[in-house]
């Protein structure tokens, strides 16, 4: 009964999280169709959030309806003389002296800003999210300086304060946070090391924390060691039995597992020591040389020690590059990703519907505020994206129609729009279906 209960409740999490960050990403998105279209002179009637029946409504001074409707799974503008919410076909006939605030009677710019608008706005809040995550968290000083220690086992001696500037691990130099790294394949597998430091103007050697233990950093969503129910801040101590004093060794037994079930011994701070089953995946990842390679992951990043480094605040327009620069990143894998699965370099299992998309969403939401305002920016960036594509229904086929219309001097014909229509709304229910089948049957 308790695990029923338990699971009802995952569920029921799951499904509130995801329907959380939808809601906020499809509100963004087409309130950037709304207001770029009523500042280029078109008329939205109805902004809904969610489909189907009607919950809340309120019509503002300039008649467009505001509701809240019952199945929220998305969202839609409709503008003046749209016969359907995906604007698409030539629309209802209206009054000629109201075509130019329909969105088929504006001008092309108008048009063309409009629909890329829903795109580009959740491109931005993709970059102020990570944006204001570079001001919040600040960005590590290029010195290697301690900022805040984490906790660590009790077998981890750590006396480093919070301050020091280190000067050598080891027999190992140290002055960027680059050479720390290379510094721990020289120094003995061991979980206390030497450290030379210079704190209020005196050097001196304290016994600290090796530089890259195996210490969780990150938990990727639908990853092994998500579904085991491992944190950031847990620290692996053993596998199979066998002591893990390094993240390069947790790496090295997942990888010569092959796919076996690994028993891992942890421990979490506050809470001690814990043993945990965990079955690596096989995943697909970008090659150094180019190209896609397969390997077993149990979807953890790590690597950082028990201390944080001592940061700068960022100003409001480095945070917004380095913010732009993650959004970037993010449409570039996602037209890395898709292009592979296109030429059969990865598997099609990699494409996901929505239950591996909810299933994410929760586990970030499980993971924390500032875990689950990160997923959104993901995936708000990558929604951004997917829209672009030159599907019809999708805002990017709606840009290929003006795009055409503005080289050749002439729309479609209304003739060719339905059929492509039709083809577009195929190719997407089609692509859903297949995402939502990989969820059920794709290891």
């Amino acid at each position: 009964m308790t695990e029923i209960l338990t699971g009802t409740l995952g569920t029921l999490w799951t499904l509130a999280a995801f329907v959380v960050a939808l809601a906020v990403i499809v509100t963004v998105h087409e309130y950037g169709h709304y207001i770029v279209g009523r500042w280029s002179g078109i008329r939205a009637e109805v902004f809904s959030v969610g489909f189907g029946p009607r919950l809340a409504a309120r019509r503002d001074r300039r008649g467009t309806v505001w509701q809240v409707a019952a199945i929220p799974l998305g969202g839609y503008v409709r503008f003046l003389g749209d016969d359907n919410i995906a604007s698409a076909g030539p629309g209802r006939a209206v009054d000629p002296a109201l075509r130019r605030q329909t969105l088929d009677g504006a001008p092309l710019w108008a048009r063309f800003a409009t629909l890329l608008a829903g795109p580009v706005f959740n491109f931005i809040l993709s970059i102020l999210i990570f944006g204001g995550f570079a001001v919040v968290q600040g960005i590590a000083q290029p010195e290697v300086r301690v900022g805040t220690i984490s906790a660590a086992p009790p077998e981890v001696q750590n006396q480093l304060q919070p301050g020091d500037l280190v000067l050598a691990v080891g027999d190992q130099p140290i002055e960027t946070w680059a050479d720390l790294g290379r510094a721990s394949e020289a120094l003995p597998h061991q979980p206390v090391q030497t450290w030379t430091i210079e704190r209020d103007g005196r050097r001196m050697t304290v016994p600290g924390p090796d530089p890259m233990p195996a210490r969780i950093s990150g938990v990727a969503p639908r990853s092994a060691a998500a579904e085991a129910g491992l944190r950031a801040g847990d620290v692996i101590l053993t596998i199979d039995g066998e002591t893990v004093a390094r993240f390069t060794d947790l790496r090295a037994a997942v990888e010569a597992a092959e796919g076996a079930p690994l028993d891992l011994r942890i421990w979490r701070p506050g809470a001690g020591e814990r043993e945990v089953t965990l079955r690596p995946k096989l995943s697909d990842l970008p090659a150094q040389g180019g190209g896609f390679e397969q390997r077993w992951l149990i979807g953890v990043t790590g690597g950082e020690s028990f201390f944080s480094p001592a940061t700068r605040r960022a100003g409001p327009v480095e945070a917004l590059a380095l913010g732009a620069a993650q959004t970037w990143a993010i449409i570039a894998s996602s037209l890395t990703g898709l292009w592979a699965m296109i030429t059969g370099q990865i598997g099609t299992c990699n494409l996901g519907g929505a239950i591996s998309i909810a299933e994410s969403t929760g586990q970030a939401a499980s993971a924390g505020g500032g875990n689950f305002l990160w997923w959104i920016a993901v995936l708000s960036a990558a929604i951004g994206f997917l829209n672009l594509l030159p599907i019809p229904v999708l805002d990017g086929g709606h840009l290929m129609f003006y795009s055409y219309e503005a080289i050749t001097g002439r729309k479609p014909s209304d003739r060719v729009l339905n059929v492509l229509t039709s083809i577009g709304l195929f190719a997407v229910l089609s692509l859903m279906i297949f995402g939502l089948t990989n969820d059920l049957f794709c290891p």
